[in-house]
C-alpha cells in the first residue's frame, strides 16, 4: 500500500509524516481538482509579485497585502472547489514549499488532475 493510501485509510494528518516525500504525497491529494491547483498558481504568483513590488519600492505595506491573495485564493480552492481543508495548518514549511512546486510544476504543464 503507497502512503496516500495509508494516509486515506489511517486518517493521518500531516503532524505524522516522517518525510517530505510522505507529506507531498499528501498534499497531491489534496490538490486534485485543476481549478484548485490554478487558484493556488494565481495567488502564489499575485503574493510573489505583490512581496517584490513591495521590496523594490520599498512599500512595505504592500508586502503582508500579499498574504491576502496568496491565502485567501488558495483556500478558496480549498474550501469551495477540492472541498477539504488546506495542508497550511499542520505543515506550514512544507505546505508553502509544496506550493512552490506545484505551481511551478502546473506551469510547467507537468502536474495534471487526476
Amino acid at each position: 500500500m503507497d502512503e496516500a493510501t495509508k494516509t486515506r485509510a489511517t486518517g493521518a494528518t500531516a503532524r505524522d509524516f516522517k518525510t517530505y516525500d510522505e507529506f507531498w504525497s499528501h498534499y497531491l491529494d489534496g490538490h486534485s481538482r485543476t481549478g484548485t491547483k490554478w487558484l493556488h498558481a494565481a495567488g502564489t504568483i499575485t503574493a510573489v509579485a505583490l512581496a517584490v513590488f513591495a521590496v523594490v519600492t520599498r512599500r512595505w505595506l504592500f508586502f503582508p497585502l500579499a498574504l491576502v491573495p496568496g491565502y485567501g485564493l488558495s483556500w478558496i480552492g480549498h474550501y469551495f472547489v477540492e472541498r477539504n481543508t488546506p495542508a497550511t495548518f499542520g505543515h506550514p514549511v512544507w505546505s508553502m514549499l509544496s506550493d512552490f512546486r506545484m505551481v511551478a510544476l502546473v506551469l510547467a504543464g507537468r502536474l495534471r488532475a487526476k
